[in-house]
């Protein structure tokens, strides 16, 4: 695991290092240049040339040390120089005086700037930009962006990236490569900043790790040193060691969402899964699945409400240690109540999806019913029907709408995005980097909720379920990717991906 931080949060980790600590400013300048210079050298040649744009605070000044360094190491090396000096930093006049006894090429502004370079370093802006970019800074970012720039890397953040939500402050710079110091900024992990990023290199610069832990930071993410998450299968067991799960999905001639649930739940780990479905589904999913229990009723039954169809549906939810409620479940009238009897009856944690929160933004009074081991795992559009706030505005406001809906209830919210977002009941936030485009295909929802499912039902606690089945999922993905490719990928494979996952 390892956390990511706001500007804000970085910006205190670099103010308590060096005013409580006592770290020199100059010395992490330094060594965060050095940083930029060894990483950048790798992606030039000695004959190539090498821009570097400076703005005038300490993102800056980065570039202007780093620039020294390839001037010193012989490299033709210029640097564009934007913002006023007057108001420049205290480092950043530094960085320049030095700069300047040393003969470093430097420019102000665009009008002097040749057609093309070989190398671009991109310092002008840094962790906190937080208003759109106008002025003499759009115009020299403009100028630059029509030249045939070479290999791109970024200071610690794109310039033009704001690095709490990722988004596009007016324009930004496209990079190959980010160093950026210390810890990963929200901004890289999130889209469209995680696409103008590109690959993240995080250096350590000498930040004290008491700097770090002393911001808190709730915001974090899995990678592979998290395999140690996966819940292990003790040689002497037996299937009820490892949980029961209850799937309450499918309607006619949607019985391919109940299927890839269940099928992800008996992937992950679970010891027995049950099928809560319409009766026409029995013989595809007998077939499909014969390791699952298949429990069937009439839609005639629930939409009449009848006290034998409750009293069947309790008595499955009593039995489950995890419970799946709504891939699938479609949005014919009878479904608001089996929805319903379901939260009504689940003591053992449940995880809600697709049809069945779309019956709860069509009748908000089921939120009442809203326990704290719940899990939601809306896409967009489903989260904009349950909130009333447009896909636009929740995809510009992922993390704070994840976070409102979870906290107003007390639930676990798994908002699902490119970047998808747990928000935990536990306050902490979990931003996911594994997983592709491939995944964009009809059914890879339903396999999330499956693993999740199964994760429960081997006894895992909510929060820590949802963020490691979310990574599981994606992880999945991008084994299958480089089998089918992204075009080819089909939400089943993921089912199978599972097995080599869990091998690790």
């Amino acid at each position: 695991m390892r956390y990511l931080v706001t500007g804000e949060q970085m910006k205190e980790v670099d103010r308590y290092s060096i005013e409580q600590i006592g770290i020199p400013s100059l010395v992490l300048m330094e060594r965060a240049a050095l940083a930029v210079f060894e990483e950048a050298k790798k992606h030039v040649k000695r004959t190539g040339k090498i821009w570097v744009l400076c703005g005038s605070g300490n993102n800056g000044a980065d570039g202007v040390a780093t620039a020294r360094m390839f001037a010193l190491a012989g490299y033709d090396t210029l640097v564009i120089l934007a913002g006023k000096r007057d108001k420049g930093s205290r480092e950043y006049l530094t960085q320049i005086a030095i700069a300047e006894k040393i003969g470093l090429n430097m420019v102000t502004g665009a009008s002097l700037i040749p057609e093309t370079c070989d190398l671009f370093i991109d310092a002008l802006f840094g962790v906190g930009l937080d208003r759109e970019i106008k002025g003499d800074c759009r115009d020299i970012m403009d100028c630059i962006n029509q030249k045939a720039l070479g290999y791109t890397v970024a200071v610690d953040l794109p310039s033009g990236i704001h690095s709490g939500t990722g988004q596009i402050m007016g324009m930004a710079f496209r990079c190959d490569l980010t160093v950026t110091f210390g810890v990963e900024k929200l901004g890289t992990m999130l889209y469209p900043g995680r696409e103008y990023a590109n690959q993240v290199l995080i250096a350590d610069i000498g930040f004290p790790s008491e700097s770090i832990e002393r911001v808190k930071s709730h915001y974090f993410t899995f990678d592979d040193s998290d395999y140690n998450r996966i819940p292990k299968r003790p040689a002497y067991s037996n299937k009820g060691d490892y949980g029961k799960v209850l799937i309450v999905a499918g309607s006619k001639n949607m019985s391919g969402a109940a299927l890839l649930s269940a099928l992800a739940a008996y992937r992950t780990g679970a010891g027995m899964v049950k099928i809560f479905t319409v009766e026409e589904n029995r013989q595809i999913l007998q077939t499909g699945l014969p390791e699952a229990i298949i429990i069937t009723y009439n839609p005639n039954e629930a939409e009449e409400e009848t006290e034998d169809f409750t009293n069947r549906l309790m008595h499955q939810c009593a039995w489950a240690s995890a419970i799946v409620l709504g891939p699938g479940l479609g949005q014919e009238p009878y479904v608001r109540h089996l929805v319903e009897v379901v939260l009504m009856n689940a003591y053992a944690p449940l995880i809600v999806d697709a049809d069945g929160l779309n019956v709860i933004a069509s009748y908000q009074k089921l939120t009442g019913y809203y326990t704290e081991n719940i899990i939601i795992t809306p896409h967009l559009g489903e989260m904009a029907r349950l909130t009333g706030n447009s896909i636009e505005t929740i995809q510009t406001n992922l993390i704070q709408t994840a976070r409102d809906y979870a906290d107003r209830y007390g639930i676990t919210c798994i908002l699902k995005d490119a970047a998808t977002i747990g928000a935990l009941k536990d306050q902490r936030t979990y931003i996911n980097h594994s997983g592709n485009s491939g995944m964009a295909k009809a059914g890879a929802g339903d396999v999330l909720t499956g693993i999740i499912a199964g994760l429960l039902a081997m006894g895992m606690e909510e929060s820590e379920a949802a963020a490691l089945g979310v990574w599981i999922h994606g992880c999945a993905g991008d084994m299958r990717k480089e089998k089918s490719g992204t075009y080819s990928l089909l939400a089943r494979e993921l089912t199978e991906e599972i097995y080599t996952m869990l091998q690790k």
